[in-house]
C-alpha cells in the first residue's frame, strides 16, 4: 500500500461484493459430503444462505479490523500462539486453498487434491513482517474472489464431489467450511486478541 494512505473499513464496507443471487437454493451439506472433522466449522454456520453469509462475514470482519494497527497485529495472547496477523494470514491462506478445491471440483476435475499443513503455511508466510493494512487488504481480495467464484456456479456444480486430503467433499460443503472457519477464527480474535484493545 502507498505510504500515507490509511486503511478504513468504510472504504470497503459499502462496496457490494455480491451482485445477483442465484435463482436456486443452495442446501446445507449433509453428512458424507465432508470429513467429520469439518463439522466443527459447518455447525457454526446457522444461516442457510451461504452466499449471503460469506458477504455478511466480510462486513463483520472488516468492522472488527477497522482501526487496527501493527501493534494489534503483532499481539499474541500467550507464548507460542500465532500473532493476530498470522491468524488473519492463516484465514486467507485456508480460504484460498478451499476455494481452489471448490473450483477444481465444480469444474468436474476428479484429480485427488493434496492436503496442506497450516503451521508450515504460517511459518513460511510473510505475515509477521507485513503491515497490518496489507493483510487486511489481502483478506478483502480473497473473500471477494471466493464470493465471485461461488456466486457464478450453476446448480449442478454445487453438489459435485471430489477428493481432497483423502476425503470426499462437495462444493457446497467447501463453501460452508470457508464460512465456518472464518467464524471460528473471528471469534478467537474477538475473545482473545482484541478484547479490551
Amino acid at each position: 500500500m502507498t505510504a500515507g494512505i490509511h486503511w478504513k473499513a468504510s472504504t470497503f464496507m459499502s462496496d457490494p461484493a455480491v451482485i445477483n443471487p442465484p435463482a436456486f437454493t443452495i442446501a446445507r451439506p449433509e453428512p458424507g459430503e465432508f470429513a467429520p472433522y469439518y463439522e466443527r466449522y459447518i455447525s457454526l454456520v446457522s444461516e442457510t444462505d451461504v452466499l449471503g453469509t460469506l458477504d455478511a462475514q466480510r462486513r463483520q470482519t472488516l468492522l472488527l479490523l477497522s482501526g487496527r494497527d501493527d501493534s494489534d497485529g503483532e499481539y499474541r495472547y500467550a507464548p507460542g500462539k500465532w500473532s493476530a496477523k498470522e491468524v488473519l494470514g492463516h484465514m486467507c491462506d485456508t480460504e484460498r486453498v478451499f476455494a481452489y478445491r471448490a473450483l477444481r471440483i465444480a469444474r468436474g476435475d476428479q484429480t485427488p487434491l493434496a492436503g496442506f499443513e497450516q503451521d508450515d503455511y504460517v511459518k513460511n508466510g510473510p505475515f509477521a513482517k507485513a503491515p497490518m493494512e496489507e493483510i487486511i487488504e489481502d483478506y478483502i481480495a480473497v473473500r471477494r474472489a471466493s464470493i465471485t467464484l461461488f456466486r457464478n456456479l450453476d446448480e449442478a456444480a454445487w453438489v459435485r464431489r471430489g477428493v481432497a486430503n483423502n476425503n470426499e467433499v462437495s462444493v457446497r460443503a467447501l463453501a460452508y467450511i470457508i464460512a465456518g472457519h472464518e467464524l471460528h477464527h473471528r471469534r478467537i480474535l474477538e475473545e482473545k486478541y482484541f478484547v479490551g484493545r
